[in-house]
């Protein structure tokens, strides 16, 4: 696969899949061949969504580079390359790239500001010693990310020519998405929806070309997708409909519900979490599976490991 062919589709942000005793390689080879029966068009990992922040260096590599074995080349693989600094962000680079990965999504740093100057400072330092890479500006909202307004964004990427693709979270999306595209440079791919697909048709109208959701109902997603991009936009809409009571409830419960419909789904083996999330009570886990059984592609308890 060539890793500088055009992004489009669906891009899920693959969890970390934990056991008692560190990561499950093994579970996270199974999310893979998940993400690739689902028909997926490209994999990210590690993102916010993988608990990227509670991982260890060694932890980060060694499932990084099961995904990059278990991809084998069919999809892009797009590598998280965040760090506080640039000589961080080199770091995760290089590893990527001795990987064949030259695809890096990265958030600046909050210690940096929301100035564009500073953005593009930082994000021109990284390319400047990664030069072969394509960069992904993460524009996350705060407090996380550092919620870089429309003109911003459009400065940083003319000011930082290996920008080639912008990931817009800020909320609302897509006032965002349509101002960042009118005045966006050639080189400029295109501009990629995030917030866990909650806003997905809005961003696809808009001039979208493409989402990074989370894993669990990745196989609706991508059956929207296809529908939007084949002109059937009531269809893409229905489908949309029945996601969005679970992706109400993914956007409180975040990797614990991802992990909870995967084991649903016979992928996961548990829904062990690192990184603050809130539990599921007994009155929520029934709201949730509620939610999942009315997206259509099965009941609780169907999965073959469930």
């Amino acid at each position: 696969m060539d890793q500088k062919m055009r992004l489009s589709g669906i891009l899920p942000v693959l969890p970390t899949p934990f056991a008692d005793d560190g990561v499950d390689l093994d579970a996270m080879r199974r999310l893979v061949r998940f993400a690739l029966e689902g028909g997926v068009d490209g994999v990210v990992f590690p993102g916010f969504a993988s608990e990227v922040e509670a991982l260890s260096a060694e932890e980060r590599a060694a499932l990084l580079a099961a995904v990059v074995a278990e991809v084998a080349g069919r999809i892009p693989v797009v590598a998280g390359a965040s760090g506080g600094t640039v000589a961080e962000v080199v770091a995760h680079a290089h590893q990527a790239a001795a990987l064949g990965i030259d695809l890096l999504m990265i958030q600046p740093p909050k210690s940096i500001g929301a100035g564009a100057e500073a953005v593009a400072a930082f994000l021109g330092a990284v390319a400047a010693q990664v030069p072969n890479a394509e960069i992904i500006l993460q524009n996350a909202p705060a407090p996380r990310g550092s919620d870089l307004s429309p003109e911003a964004v459009v400065h940083v990427v003319r000011s930082v020519p290996s920008v080639r693709y912008v990931k817009e979270e800020t909320l609302p999306a897509g006032p965002a998405i349509t101002a960042i595209l009118a005045e966006a440079p050639e080189h400029l791919r295109g501009v990629i929806g995030g917030g866990g697909a909650r806003y997905i048709l809005d961003e696809y109208e808009r001039g979208a070309c493409a989402a990074m959701p989370a894993l669990e109902i990745a196989d609706l997603h991508v059956s929207l997708d296809r529908a939007f991009r084949d002109g059937r936009k009531s269809e893409a809409r229905a489908l949309y409909i029945r996601s969005l009571p679970l992706l109400v409830l993914q956007a409180v419960y975040r990797m614990r519900l991802t992990k909870h419909i995967l084991m649903l789904r016979g992928v996961a083996d548990n829904r062990i979490v690192r990184a603050p999330t809130p539990e599921i009570d007994a009155l929520a886990l029934r709201d949730i599976d509620a939610s999942y059984a009315e997206c259509g592609l099965g009941r609780p308890g169907e999965g073959e490991n469930a």
